[in-house]
C-alpha cells in the first residue's frame, strides 16, 4: 500500500463504478431488458396469447425472475460480508463475483429469438446480476478507507457514481452507434452493425451481453491494480461459522442502534422503488409508448448524462450539508416523476388528452428519464455515504452486507408488486403504481434516522 498513492486508490475505486455500470444501463434497463420483453412477448403471441396480455405477461416474467435473484442476494449478502470482515479479506470475493458477472452477461449471446428460452435468459441474467451486486457490496466497503473525513466521502461517493454513469453513457453510445440496428438495418451512426451481425437473429442486440462482459473485464484492471486489503489484526480464516456468529451478534445488537435500523428500513423501501423504476423503465416505454430499442437507447443516454452531472453536483451538496437532505429531496422528486410516468399514454399526459400522434407524451417521458437519472443517481451516491455514517466502523463490510440485505430483503417487492399488478390489471401502465407507495414509506422511516448515526462520537 505504501507505493500506491491515495489518489490512485480513489481512482482505482472509481473504475469499479465505470466497469460495472453497463450491467445496469445496457443489460437491466435499456437494451437487454426491453429485448427480453420484446422477444418473450413474441414467443407468447406465437403460442396464442393476445398481444396486450402477452406484453403484461412478459413484464411479469421479468419481475418474477428479478424477484428470485433478489431473494438469493438478500440471503447471502450479510453472511458473506460478515465472513469477509472476520478475515479482513475482500479482494478474493471480488474476483469470484467478477467472474460470475462476466459469465452471466456473456452467456446472454445465446438468446436468439428462433430458440428463445425465457428460463435460460432469466437464469444467466440472474448469474450476472448476482456477480454485479455482490462485487458492489465488497467494493463499497472500501469507501471509508479512502478518506477519514465523512464530508469528503460524500464527494468521493458522488464523483464515483458520476464516473460510473459516464461509463454507462459511453458504453450505451457505443452499443447503439456500432451494433444496434434500427428499422432501416443501420445503426445510429448510419452503418451496418459491426462484425456483420445478423439483424434477423437479433445478433445486433444480443451482442450487448458479450460487450458488457468485455467492458467489465477491461476496466476492472485499474481497480485490481490500485486496491488492496488493509491487514486486519488477528485475522481468522474464511469460516462460515465465524461469519454467521458475528452476523447473529450484529443482528441481536441492532435494536441498540435505532438510527441504523431505521435507515436500513427506509433505504430498503426507497431503493426498492428506485430499482423498480430502473428495471421496468425501458420495458414500459416499449410496451406503452411503442418505442423501438434505439429510441430507448437514446432515452438511456439522456438519463445517464443527467445522472452523471447530478451525481457530481449531489456529491458536492452532500459534502456541504450531509447526505440526509439530498436523500429527502431525491425521494420527493422521484415520487413526482413516477406519478408523471403512470399518467402517460400515447395520447395523454397527466390525464389530459393531447391527441393521437402528439409528441408530448414522448417528450414527457424523456423529461422523466432525465429526472430519474438525476435524482436516482444522487440518491444512490448519498445513500452509500449515509451508510458509512450509520454502520459500525469496525464491521463496515458486514454493514454493507446488511445494507444489501435491506435492499434485497424486499427487492422482490417492487418487481413482485409490479408483476402482480400487471397481471391483475392487464395494464403495463397501472402495473408501475406500487413504486409511489414504496417511496412514501421510505420517506416516513427517515424521521427516525440520525444524520450522523448511533456510532458517532
Amino acid at each position: 500500500m505504501a507505493t500506491i498513492t491515495a489518489r490512485k486508490r480513489i481512482w482505482g475505486w472509481y473504475f469499479f463504478d465505470w466497469a460495472s455500470q453497463p450491467y445496469n444501463t445496457l443489460m437491466l434497463t435499456f437494451i437487454f431488458g426491453p429485448y427480453f420483453a420484446q422477444t418473450a412477448t413474441a414467443a407468447l403471441v406465437a403460442d396464442g396469447m393476445a398481444v396486450e396480455a402477452a406484453k403484461a405477461q412478459a413484464q411479469a416474467y421479468w419481475g418474477y425472475g428479478l424477484t428470485a435473484t433478489g431473494i438469493l442476494i438478500a440471503l447471502l449478502a450479510p453472511v458473506l460480508g460478515a465472513v469477509a470482515d472476520s478475515s479482513g479479506k475482500r479482494m478474493p470475493w471480488i474476483w469470484l463475483f467478477s467472474a460470475l458477472y462476466v459469465i452471466g452477461s456473456g452467456a446472454l449471446w445465446w438468446t436468439a429469438p428462433q430458440d428463445f428460452s425465457i428460463l435460460w435468459a432469466l437464469f444467466f441474467f440472474g448469474i450476472g446480476l448476482i456477480g454485479m451486486e455482490f462485487a458492489t457490496i465488497f467494493t463499497n466497503s472500501y469507501l471509508p478507507e479512502l478518506d477519514p473525513d465523512p464530508g469528503e466521502r460524500g464527494r468521493i461517493s458522488g464523483s464515483g457514481w458520476a464516473f460510473g454513469y459516464a461509463g454507462g453513457v459511453v458504453a450505451l453510445m457505443l452499443m447503439i452507434a456500432l451494433f444496434q440496428a434500427g428499422d432501416s438495418g443501420k445503426t445510429m451512426a448510419g452503418m451496418a452493425p459491426l462484425f456483420g451481425l445478423d439483424t434477423a437473429t437479433k445478433a445486433d442486440t444480443r451482442i450487448v451481453g458479450p460487450l458488457t462482459a468485455i467492458w467489465y473485464a477491461l476496466f476492472m484492471i485499474p481497480f485490481f491494480l490500485y486496491t488492496r486489503d488493509i491487514a486486519k489484526p488477528n485475522p481468522v480464516r474464511y469460516e462460515l461459522g465465524k461469519g454467521l456468529s458475528d452476523l447473529a451478534r450484529t443482528l441481536r445488537n441492532l435494536p441498540r442502534h435505532p438510527s441504523l435500523m431505521a435507515y436500513l428500513g427506509s433505504s430498503m423501501f426507497y431503493r426498492d422503488a428506485l430499482n423498480g423504476m430502473y428495471t421496468f423503465g425501458g420495458i414500459y416505454a416499449l410496451g406503452v409508448l411503442n418505442w423501438s430499442i434505439i429510441d430507448i437507447g437514446i432515452f438511456g443516454i439522456l438519463a445517464a448524462i443527467s445522472g452523471a452531472i447530478f451525481c457530481w453536483v449531489g456529491g458536492r451538496v452532500d459534502r456541504r450539508v450531509g447526505p440526509m437532505p439530498v436523500i429527502i429531496f431525491c425521494c420527493v422528486t422521484l415520487i413526482l416523476t413516477a406519478i408523471l410516468i403512470i399518467s402517460l399514454t400515447p395520447s395523454s399526459v397527466l390525464a389530459i388528452d393531447v391527441g393521437a400522434g402528439s409528441a408530448l407524451p414522448d417528450i414527457a417521458f424523456y423529461v422523466a428519464g432525465a429526472l430519474i437519472g438525476a435524482a436516482g443517481g444522487a440518491l444512490q451516491a448519498s445513500s452509500r455515504n449515509m451508510l458509512t455514517r450509520q454502520g459500525n466502523p469496525d464491521r463496515m463490510t458486514e454493514s454493507f452486507g446488511l445494507y444489501a440485505l435491506s435492499g434485497k430483503a424486499t427487492s422482490f417487492l417492487a418487481p413482485a408488486l409490479i408483476a402482480v399488478t400487471s397481471d391483475l390489471t392487464g395494464s403495463q401502465r397501472l402495473g408501475i403504481t406500487p413504486v409511489v407507495g414504496l417511496f412514501i414509506i421510505g420517506l416516513i422511516l427517515l424521521a427516525w434516522v440520525k444524520p450522523n448515526g448511533d456510532f458517532s462520537k
